[in-house]
């Protein structure tokens, strides 16, 4: 398993400075990368190890543990777990760690985690979610089910799983905003012993739609509920439903008091849409704490996208605030649509980068233009409320990695690109300024993170 470095690479070998360098390794510690190398024969997913983030190379041949690939790749608690997501179906999930001899194992218990829309993380667990069809005891006359919250926990030190008790009733997601519509969440954020979660209403189901003889449909709606099921995989539909939502000028999150998710403090804002990202049927996550315990809850206004004008949200992707300690959202709002070229750019994913900075995944068009790519990167400096686009990126970005790892003020975050090696590239947080770090003979680096040996 030892990395193909090259010289220079490992640890502090190169540095008359006694203070540990950004993105280099301590002690026994590795990063590891989730990487991907795609030929005519199929894929191939492995598991590399590296000393450093800054520079260097490193090679699959003779290197590596090869594993099934994940959907989601999350370091938690000094274990890598990968989360694998099936339309429609459950997904097994494997877990890793980094021996004492430098190399990355496998524990021998895998997991079979239910399908699942969001995650995120909770003490030792990861959690995931998905709102579906709830258990037949609570259908109406005409058999509809309320939609229901179902979630799984897998605690990453026992090595165990459980799952919410969705027969109880009371992870029903039915008119949880009080105007009907069902909702489910877009990640989880840890603050404190709270639980934030960002909510992403869904129209009306066709229990909610059907309920008190079509008591939740707006006057003048009537026409968007669906005759007939149809669509496919994320937009898929049923008989009698009313996909998306009948308010698309509003944003909602969940303050939960622990991670059973029940019994949530709701706050609102009208300044912003839903708090999300979204990829065909995945709901990122975009609601995060700063370092200081503040939290920021950024909307893509992904509704934009939606056809009919009665369901296309008027506000720009923008961000607004809810102090440290606090269940409500301040004044603190920072369009960020009116930064961005054209002043109509969105962003697909958002992650903490240190401090009140945090990494943005822009398009590089408009969402209401055809086939947007996020491939483009910017840092938003919340105190400021100063969108910069980062700077030193090649230009053939073929996709972006969907994890990020910050270390004295820089943030780092892998980038594929098309005919070369994919590489991680490390960017000051304070000048938006990226260099081209640790590479790999790979197709792409699907995700890292930074592992001691156990």
């Amino acid at each position: 398993m030892a990395a193909a470095l090259t010289t220079c690479a490992a640890l502090t070998a190169c540095s008359n400075d006694d203070e540990p360098q950004a993105g280099v390794a301590d002690g026994g510690a590795k990063f590891v990368f989730a990487t991907s190398t795609t030929t005519s024969a199929g894929t191939a997913n492995v598991l590399l190890t590296g000393n450093s983030l800054n520079e260097g190379s490193l090679t699959t041949v003779g290197n590596g543990l090869s594993n099934e690939g994940a959907t989601q790749w999350v370091f938690l608690k000094n274990n890598l777990v990968g989360l694998t997501y099936n339309q429609g179906n459950a997904g097994t999930t494997k877990s890793y760690y980094l021996g004492t001899d430098g190399q990355m194992q496998k524990y021998g218990v895998s997991y079979s985690i239910s399908r699942f829309s969001s995650y995120g993380t909770y003490d030792n667990d990861i959690i995931t979610m998905a709102t579906g069809s709830g258990p037949r005891q609570f259908a109406d006359a005409e058999g509809h089910t309320p939609m229901t919250l179902a979630v799984t926990y897998l605690n990453v030190i026992d090595e165990t799983t459980r799952t919410n008790n969705t027969a109880s009733g009371d992870y029903s997601m039915e008119n949880y905003l009080g105007n009907g519509e069902y909702v489910t969440l877009a990640g989880i954020e840890q603050n404190g012993k709270r639980l934030v979660a960002g909510l992403v209403p869904m129209g009306l189901s066709p229990y909610g739609s059907a309920y008190d003889n079509g008591k939740w449909i707006r006057e003048g709606y009537d026409d968007l509920v669906k005759k007939e099921s149809g669509g496919q995989g994320g937009g898929s539909y049923e008989a009698g439903s009313l996909s998306g939502t009948q308010y698309p000028d509003e944003c909602w999150v969940a303050i939960y008091d622990n991670e059973d998710l029940l019994n949530p403090t709701l706050v609102k804002t009208d300044k912003i849409s839903s708090p999300c990202g979204r990829y065909r049927s995945q709901y990122y996550q975009t609601v995060w704490s700063a370092e200081n315990g503040d939290i920021y809850v950024f909307s893509s206004s992904y509704a934009k996208t939606m056809t009919d004008s009665r369901q296309k949200t008027t506000l720009p992707a923008g961000v607004c605030r809810i102090p440290a300690g606090s269940k409500a959202f301040d004044d603190y709002y920072c369009d960020i649509e009116a930064q961005t070229p054209g002043k109509n750019r969105s962003f697909m994913r958002c992650w903490p980068a240190g401090g009140n900075y945090f990494l943005m995944q822009m398009y590089d068009r408009s969402l209401t233009e055809k086939d947007p790519a996020a491939v483009e990167l910017a840092i938003f400096d919340a105190a400021a409320r100063k969108l910069t686009y980062v700077t030193g990126l090649p230009e053939n970005i073929s996709s972006i990695g969907k994890t990020v790892y910050t270390d004295k003020g820089k943030v780092y975050i892998p980038i594929n690109v098309e005919n070369e090696n994919p590489a991680i590239y490390g960017i000051t947080t304070a000048t938006a300024e990226a260099s081209r770090g640790v590479s790999m003979d790979v197709t792409s680096i699907n995700g890292f993170g930074y592992m001691t040996p156990q």
